[in-house]
């Protein structure tokens, strides 16, 4: 096709020529080809139902003001030839032929066509074409133009690459899901593709975009494309009432997509998601939602953030039933506090419930509140039975109030007989709160016990710290942030809390404050590690015992006196002294009366007579003492003892034979036995001995050759019989150690004389080589 200034341009040539006055004749060549001005542009022609064949469309701007306009495909056949045509509108929307072009051939896959104006006679010019709302069908062949092969936008519908995808979830059929993808076009309006895998091939779901989020509901915003065969494809350019919109305000848009399982059953949801400012950011928090009343309905609560900082609150629920209609709300304060209704959420339906959260209720002020706000709110869910009964079956703490995980227990045991016995808990909070939860075995169903956190250990008691909530059925829980107002209102976190100085105790009730349960806590917690030491009877009292060191978290030690054969009304006093009891030493430190067999006292000093040194676990257990339990506090006769500490005896023991000597009817033993210092407790018990203080000695060599005094050891007491000495050392001015090991291999013997004339010998025998 000739253009008209190619015609003007051809005409003056030849009246040029006839001008010319030479025998020569003009030329009578062809005009000359449009040439490109260098102005194109290619778009993307994609394979469509898996034709295979795919390829570009390129627009080039001639020098004659005509437009070439090529397809170049490939997955073309020899002897093929594919109808081509440029359509108005977009192909999501489709619309009718604006321009035929040539057939691509396909042996090469090409189709040329040059153009000055559309099928209907309108020119068409470069710049037109790049800013044309319409795109290009590429057909199977002349006789089946209902199949094609090949497709793309063109001009001002080509996509710019920028999109946006929405996750399109599961409904009522769990095998359905997708996603919703957003294109930006050119002229700012927006493609969206719809792609559900799972559903049957030939289905054709409706599908809409509504106002406001999923978990709202909403009128239809925006008519789409069935999907159909899972695909479903809209040009979006305005609302369903006639307002515009583009790529980017969709992106802003507050509403989300629901896919409905057809036209006949749009009650039926397959599939859906929030879009837009509704779209889920996937950060989120998870709360736990624990069973109350028995129910045995748990779950979760979980906050999901939205691009436009709302939160979506999902609540799930196992065990529930099928039926279920639960009422749910968040109060203000923690679970133990209680409080009002903050905001009140969706129903819980078959175990689950979605709410968008944008603000406190009404009569909680109407207040705006953001995901962040949510997150460290103030606050705890109910889960209730039902509208008319109120009862709360499902419960959990969230936001600030949330525990973090890191909990410490302490034991309750019973005390006065009350066989009731329990645990104290004490949970961080994000905050640095505590949540303190008590839970007693043993306890009456209708029991209602004060509670209080004292100052100082129990053995020492104190004045009341924290109150607590009294136990009922066996339970207790309390928000601590701070001590009593009596002892000063001072704010105290978990890290205080697990570190505090005190005990708690459980009274029997209100009018009756007996403690029935009682444990330490923070850092006066018993940390398992302990030690027992044995407690003998003394002066024939018949009452024996243990005394056991407990090392306490702040290395302090609580040390517990029990002895049997005492009468209920006793009240013995007791001291730890310096020494062994063999050697008798003065006292260290004073401990709490016996009383009822019992005692307790934390042991963190010496006594100010003793220097008031503080003392550790560590060093007590290593102390070098002994414990004596006294008759009364006026007769402080010794009626029960027993070695401590680095005098505690092992185990280890050997013992020799002692014969009489110069009264037949003297016999007894002498007995050797190991100190956990390595130290000796030599023990000779000898029956038949006269009255008075016998002087006794371990000597060198044996009885048979005798030898001179190695070792002096206590006097053997004619009314028992008995002598005890620690042995650490030989006599003498060398005064060389010797410890248990080289005392039972000594090369000696022991002679045992008579108060009223030391070469009078009692009893006498050999040791140690000898024995």
């Amino acid at each position: 096709m000739k253009t008209t200034k190619n015609l003007i341009n051809h005409a003056l040539t030849l009246l040029t020529c006839l001008g010319l006055l030479v025998i020569a004749s003009c030329g009578d060549d062809d005009p000359v080809d449009p040439m490109p001005t260098g102005n194109d542009q290619q778009f993307t022609l994609a394979a469509v139902a898996g034709s295979g064949i795919s390829g570009t469309v390129k627009f080039e701007e001639l020098d004659n003001d005509a437009v070439k306009i090529t397809l170049t495909l490939s997955g073309t056949a020899q002897g093929e030839s594919h109808p081509s045509h440029i359509h108005f509108n977009t192909a999501a929307e489709s619309g009718g032929i604006a321009l035929s072009l040539t057939p691509v051939d396909g042996a090469t896959g090409i189709s040329e066509t040059i153009a000055t104006s559309l099928d209907d006679g309108t020119v068409l010019t470069y710049e037109q074409i790049m800013d044309f709302d319409g795109y290009i069908n590429v057909h199977k062949s002349a006789s089946d133009l209902a199949t094609l092969v090949a497709q793309g936008d063109i001009g001002q519908n080509v996509l710019t690459g920028t999109s946006k995808q929405y996750s399109l979830g599961s409904v009522s059929n769990t095998a359905i899901s997708g996603t919703a993808t957003l294109h930006e076009r050119a002229n700012a309006e927006a493609l969206l593709v719809i792609e559900l895998a799972g559903t049957a091939s030939g289905s054709e779901h409706p599908a809409h975009i509504h106002d406001n989020t999923a978990a709202e509901g909403g009128g239809i915003a925006v008519d789409l494309s069935s999907v159909v065969n899972g695909v479903s494809k809209t040009n979006i350019a305005a609302l369903n009432s006639g307002t515009a919109i583009t790529y980017t305000q969709l992106l802003d848009y507050d509403g989300y997509i629901n896919v409905h399982n057809s036209s006949l059953d749009l009650g039926t949801l397959v599939a859906q998601g929030d879009i837009g400012q509704n779209e889920l950011t996937g950060t989120s928090k998870e709360y736990a939602l624990a069973a109350l009343t028995d129910a045995g309905i748990s779950g979760t609560a979980t906050f999901h953030e939205r691009v436009n900082d709302e939160t979506l609150v999902v609540i799930a629920l196992t065990g529930d039933a099928a039926n279920s209609d639960h009422p749910i709300h968040i109060h203000d304060n923690t679970a133990a506090e209680g409080g009002g209704i903050a905001i009140s959420l969706t129903s819980v339906m078959n175990g689950s419930s979605k709410t968008n959260v944008a603000a406190l209720d009404q009569d909680a002020g109407g207040t705006a509140v953001t995901y962040s706000d949510m997150t460290s709110y103030d606050g705890y869910i109910n889960i209730h039975n039902s509208g008319t009964d109120l009862s709360v079956i499902t419960q959990g703490d969230i936001g600030q109030n949330e525990l973090t995980g890191e909990s410490e227990e302490y034991a309750l045991s019973a005390m006065g007989g009350s066989m009731i016995s329990g645990t104290a808990t004490f949970h961080e909070r994000v905050n640095n709160e505590t949540l303190v939860v008590i839970e007693v075995d043993g306890d009456a169903s209708d029991s209602n016990h004060p509670i209080h956190i004292h100052d100082n250990t129990a053995a020492e008691g104190g004045g009341i710290a924290i109150t607590l909530t009294s136990v009922m059925n066996g339970w207790s829980k309390t928000n601590v942030t701070a001590l009593d107002q009596d002892a000063g209102g001072t704010a105290v976190t978990y890290s205080d809390m697990i570190a505090y100085d005190g005990y708690i105790n459980i009274h029997n009730t209100g009018t009756d404050l007996s403690v029935i349960t009682q444990g330490d806590i923070g850092q006066n917690e018993l940390t398992g590690s302990s030690e027992e030491y044995a407690l003998s009877a003394m002066g024939g009292s018949m009452i024996s015992g243990t005394a056991t060191f407990h090392e306490r978290v702040n290395n302090e030690t609580l040390v517990v006196i029990a002895v049997d054969g005492d009468a209920s009304d006793s009240n013995h006093p007791i001291h730890i002294h310096d020494n062994t009891a063999a050697e008798g030493g003065g006292i260290a430190i004073t401990l709490t009366s016996v009383v009822n067999g019992s005692s307790k006292t934390n042991v963190t000093a010496l006594d100010d007579n003793a220097g008031g040194t503080a003392i550790t676990y560590a060093e007590m257990i290593a102390y070098d003492g002994y414990i004596n339990i006294h008759n009364t506090g006026t007769d402080l006769s010794v009626i029960t003892q027993g070695d401590i500490g680095q005098n505690e005896l092992t185990g280890m023991s050997a013992t020799w034979v002692l014969a009489g000597v110069s009264d037949q009817s003297i016999s007894g033993t002498v007995m050797f036995e190991e100190r956990v210092n390595g130290e000796t407790l030599v023990t000779i018990s000898l029956v038949n001995t006269p009255a008075g203080e016998h002087p006794t000695h371990i000597h060198n060599g044996n009885a048979a050759t005798s030898g001179a005094i190695a070792i002096t050891l206590t006097s053997v007491d004619g009314d028992s019989g008995s002598s005890k000495t620690n042995v650490t050392k030989l006599d003498g001015e060398s005064g060389a150690a010797i410890d248990y090991d080289a005392l039972k291999v000594f090369d000696g013997y022991i002679n045992v004389h008579s108060s009223s004339d030391l070469s009078i010998l009692l009893a006498q025998g050999n040791i140690g080589s000898n024995g």
